[in-house]
């Protein structure tokens, strides 16, 4: 007995705030409509993607003119919609990926989740073995790396990944296969700004939302109150 009367006042508060006019009930119906959205494209995107996140946005122009800043870039799981190559196998085998052989990685440099991942071409795969050249340039000095991963390069850059360092990581190791977070499938031109400004874009929103729903609270007032004055005239 306890759990149906449960039952029906669950039932009961459910139908209570999909019926209730008042502005406050309303305007929590929108923003959970909007979150439910939002939550859907993104269960949609990493089921089709496998990653997550499933979408990045450029910021820097590093990748220009194959990436610019701006550029929504759908990410899948690296051995996803096409085996992966880096550049050194792209050359031999005349795959390119956005411009240049080889396909484009994000990766979380070093491993780390304090900072931004990197989105940049995977050069060649090395080992700790003395490296002499990287995309046909000879080193004055050998590179040794720390450990096996992937050399990464920023097309715009002048010089590999790992040869630069970022502040609070330090030097970037070659990238291990567990910090590749997936490939560039393809890129949308400009639609990557709103992820930029998505704080303001989200206020922007609610802030519609609001005043969408006091602008039909004002109208609702506006055809109900004629008929009261009629009302009180007839008597």
């Amino acid at each position: 007995m306890v759990e149906g009367k449960e039952d029906r006042s669950i039932r009961s508060l459910i139908e209570r705030f999909q019926k209730s006019e008042h502005w406050a009930v309303s305007l929590a119906r929108d923003i959970l409509w909007l979150v439910v959205v939002v939550g859907g494209i993104a269960l949609f995107l990493y089921l089709i993607c496998g990653t997550w996140p499933a979408v990045v946005t450029i910021e820097s122009q590093s990748m220009v003119p194959h990436m610019n800043v701006g550029d929504l870039v759908v990410v899948v799981q690296k051995d996803r919609y096409g085996e992966f190559q880096t550049w050194a196998e792209g050359n031999r085998s005349g795959v390119i990926r956005y411009g240049n052989y080889g396909d484009v990685i994000i990766y979380k440099p070093n491993g780390m989740t304090s900072v931004h991942p990197i989105i940049h071409r995977a050069i060649q795969y090395v080992t700790t073995d003395p490296v002499t050249e990287i995309k046909g340039v000879t080193f004055r000095v050998n590179y040794t790396p720390p450990h096996s991963g992937y050399i990464t390069w920023g097309d715009n850059n002048p010089y590999p990944d790992q040869f630069s360092s970022i502040q609070g990581i330090g030097r970037i190791e070659p990238v291990k296969e567990e910090w590749v977070v997936g490939k560039a499938l393809f890129a949308i031109p400009l639609v990557g700004y709103l992820p930029l400004h998505i704080v303001e874009v989200t206020i922007i929103i609610f802030v519609l939302i609001a005043l969408h729903e006091l602008y039909m609270r004002s109208n609702e007032k506006e055809t109900k109150s004629p008929s009261k004055k009629i009302g009180k005239k007839n008597r």
